[in-house]
């Protein structure tokens, strides 16, 4: 298994290795390598979907995805995969840079995407180092921001695709929840920010003005490409990505086309 590394703060390409056969050994070293580079690129990767879902199983329970419906859906009777279709009438590419689920109390630890069908040109996904960003910050934001709380709502990205009734039925399901602005990697320690333009509703202990200013400072240093890597994607490439420590766009410059990938998420942990 050869591991070679894709930029200087993220990223790595895992070739030599089959997916659906990996061993105990392997399994470990891809571990430790998600751990290192917070996300893996496997190539070519001709396996089932049973084998998909069997391979997530191996760094976790996997989760049933709440919100699963128009353009993101279940996959008929494995409802652990979910597929997500971006064309002209269902824009559902995720272009605005996130992690996943941060709404939920315990947002999912990461994510193994798989490429189906992939546009001649277009639908790259750039992946950011959120812990390379805080690195980066002033000791002066760091200073500002490391005991801070946010407030993530799910009504603030998706709410819209709800009617009122089943909206306030999901509200009470899954109430906004508070996240530190800084989160700590629970087997590295490293510290990552954790905002986002998707599900960060607000920060809590500063005025509406210094909040919004703050946010966006975060944002832009998430989108600097030196804590960047891009992604072309290929039919059969897998992604792995780890949800506590990076955050991912994909590029809409697909269109008329078509864009489908399917994913399994590995349940996480509350974020401290």
């Amino acid at each position: 298994m050869l591991i070679e590394q894709i930029s200087g703060n993220i990223g790595a390409e895992i070739s030599d290795v089959d997916l659906a056969n990996v061993t105990t050994d392997e399994v470990e070293k891809i571990k430790k390598a998600w751990l290192d580079h917070k996300v893996l690129v496997f190539r070519n990767q001709h396996i089932t979907v049973e084998e998909h879902i069997a391979f997530g199983r191996k760094f976790g329970e996997l989760e049933i995805h709440p919100f699963a419906r128009g353009g993101h859906v279940g996959l008929g009777d494995y409802p652990e995969i979910l597929r997500i279709a971006s064309n002209p009438e269902k824009e559902f590419a995720a272009v605005i840079w996130h992690s996943d689920v941060t709404w939920r109390e315990e947002p999912s630890l990461g994510s193994i995407l798989r490429g189906v069908v992939i546009p001649e040109t277009g639908g790259d996904t750039c992946f950011a180092s959120a812990a390379a960003a805080y690195e980066l910050l002033p000791g002066s934001v760091k200073s500002q921001i490391d005991d801070l709380y946010a407030i993530h709502d799910f009504t603030k990205s998706i709410g819209e695709k709800f009617t009122n009734e089943e909206r306030a039925e999901l509200q009470e399901k899954y109430p906004p929840v508070r996240h530190p602005v800084v989160r700590t990697h629970p087997e590295t320690g490293e510290r990552s920010i954790y905002t986002n333009g998707y599900h960060t509703d607000y920060i809590e202990g500063v005025s509406p003005e210094e909040s919004e200013k703050l946010l966006a400072l975060l944002e832009k240093a998430i989108m600097s490409p030196t804590v960047q890597f891009r992604l072309k994607w290929e039919v059969d490439t897998f992604v792995m990505w780890d949800n506590r420590s990076s955050q991912h766009a994909v590029a809409a410059d697909f269109y008329p086309n078509e864009r489908v990938v399917e994913r399994v998420t590995i349940i996480g942990d509350r974020p401290f």
